[in-house]
């Protein structure tokens, strides 16, 4: 029998809903400025790191370090109440451990944001590893966080799948040579997952068959 391959999940979007918390938590630290990124302009960046995301926004390097901090502070202040699973990612994450699935995390977040979120969710004890931004040298949408995942783990691409709701998440897993699979419950449309998802899910129940499947 084959050993069951390692299931690298992106977190927010994809396990947490968060989206519209990270949307609120952006509108929060853009009060005052001269223009505020519209909805549509910061879900594009959804899978990058935040400080990417703030760098091109701000008009020195001191004020994305401002807003950084001030986004930090808002985010760590209502996380816990705006920080909750999507119905049936728990009863997933823990059935593909309980199959043998080796499980990562393959986030945009810092460390310590994805414990928190991870730890608050009740999910922490069924993750073997966590790459975030601060791990690794390159953040998603580039494949060194999947490939640093593998090595981890112990897999090779051919036995690993990717799994995110951003085209960052999909781009990173595919530059590694896994297989990809988009969730369109989060930060983009099916339409924008397409062209880097080797299979498409609308519902999170179609997860665990699927996987079963690869």
């Amino acid at each position: 029998m084959p050993r069951p391959i390692a299931v690298l999940f992106d977190l927010d979007g994809t396990l947490v809903d968060t989206v519209p918390f990270i949307l609120a938590s952006v509108r929060h630290t853009f009060e005052g400025q001269p223009r505020t990124p519209t909805d549509a302009e910061w879900i594009a960046g959804i899978g990058t790191p935040l400080r990417n995301q703030l760098a091109p926004l701000a008009a020195s390097p001191e004020l994305a370090e401002q807003l950084f901090q001030r986004y930090r502070a808002y985010w760590l202040e209502h996380h816990d109440a705006a920080t909750r699973l999507f119905p049936g990612a728990g009863q997933l994450v823990r059935s593909l451990k309980v199959l043998g699935h080796p499980i990562a995390i393959v986030t945009a977040k810092i460390e310590a944001g994805a414990e928190r979120t991870l730890r608050h969710v009740g999910l922490r004890d069924q993750v073997d590893l966590i790459v975030a931004a601060d791990t690794v040298e390159k953040s998603k949408p580039d494949p060194m966080p999947v490939r640093y995942a593998l090595l981890k783990l112990d897999r090779p691409p051919r036995e690993a799948v990717m799994i995110g709701d951003s085209p960052h998440d999909l781009a990173s897993g595919r530059g590694a040579g896994t297989a990809t699979i988009g969730v369109c419950w989060g930060a983009a449309t099916g339409e924008v997952l397409a062209p880097l998802a080797d299979h498409l899910v609308t519902r999170i129940e179609e997860l665990a068959p699927l996987i079963g499947r690869l």
